[in-house]
């Protein structure tokens, strides 16, 4: 607007100037007439320039309306990849704890087999070495004179079973759910191998037994029996963690956090530690 007023107010002048050359004299108006046809076209090249500029503030105003629509759709499609990306994370931690546990479980029938299968290498070893011992005192009774039979033989008493097929059969019925046979072979066990190697791992599953079917009291028992009576077992973590985890299904909250904290402190970096943490922070505590 303001240059469209310059440009009139110019005009105008203009015009002014021509009444007035036509006082003038001839000569003096011949000059004059050639300064106002530089003044026009003045003007007009003014005109075209300030239509010009116009033409270019317009479409540099469309451009930028366009630019500012495609930010608007950037913004509106990051907004939404960013709400579809919160709400698959939050799935994610959702069950994150219930893959991570059937991870540790497995990871722990691996560790239990391991150490199953060195225990049993130990024992046929033994074995192998009991039984040559064996042949050869045989060998050694053949070669001497027969002893006069016994005037009435004695009952026989009856041989305890086999260590390794109790843990085995206890293993295979606890992983199958047969839970009552489970603990039967368990018990077994610790009645006449409780100085063994895996004599804690038969106490853990108790526990383990005892905790499937929701009888906390009975599976705090059992993991308590574990810490009291076998300090060397590599069960340790998993029986102070499964404890802390009975005692809230019972509503001592109190306790199991700081057998929690026990866990973290006692076995830091393992994967008890992990699982600690993770229950203390869902329950609200420090750590």
């Amino acid at each position: 607007m303001q240059k469209r007023w310059m440009v009139g107010l110019l005009a105008a002048a203009m015009v002014a100037g021509a009444a007035g050359a036509a006082l003038l004299t001839p000569e003096r108006v011949g000059a004059v007439d050639r300064e106002v046809i530089q003044l026009l076209q003045m003007v007009t090249q003014l005109t075209q320039g300030q239509q010009a500029l116009q033409t270019t503030v317009t479409q540099n105003a469309a451009v930028e309306k366009t630019l500012i629509e495609q930010s608007l759709d950037s913004v509106n499609k990051l907004n939404q990849n960013m709400g579809s990306l919160q709400k698959s994370m939050m799935d994610m931690q959702a069950n994150s704890g219930a893959r991570l546990d059937s991870m540790s479980t497995q990871v722990q029938g691996v560790s239990d087999n391991l150490q199953e299968l060195l225990a049993r290498m130990g024992k046929l070893n033994q074995q192998l070495t009991d039984t040559q011992t064996a042949i050869q005192s045989i060998d050694a009774k053949l070669a001497a004179a027969a002893p006069a039979p016994a005037a009435t033989a004695a009952p026989a008493a009856a041989p305890a079973p086999s260590a390794d097929l109790l843990y085995s059969n206890g293993l295979r019925d606890l992983n199958g759910k047969k839970y009552d046979l489970a603990t039967q072979e368990f018990q077994d066990y610790l009645k006449y191998y409780a100085d063994t190697d895996l004599a804690s791992n038969a106490q853990f599953y108790l526990g383990e037994i005892a905790f499937a079917q929701q009888q906390y009291t009975q599976a705090m028992s059992a993991y308590s029996k574990v810490l009291e009576n076998y300090p060397k077992s590599f069960k340790l973590a998993a029986a102070r963690l499964k404890k802390a985890l009975a005692l809230i299904e019972v509503g001592e909250k109190t306790t199991a956090i700081r057998e929690l904290r026990n866990v973290v402190r006692l076995y830091p970096g393992s994967e008890e530690d992990r699982r600690a943490r993770a229950k203390l922070k869902e329950l609200g505590a420090t750590v």
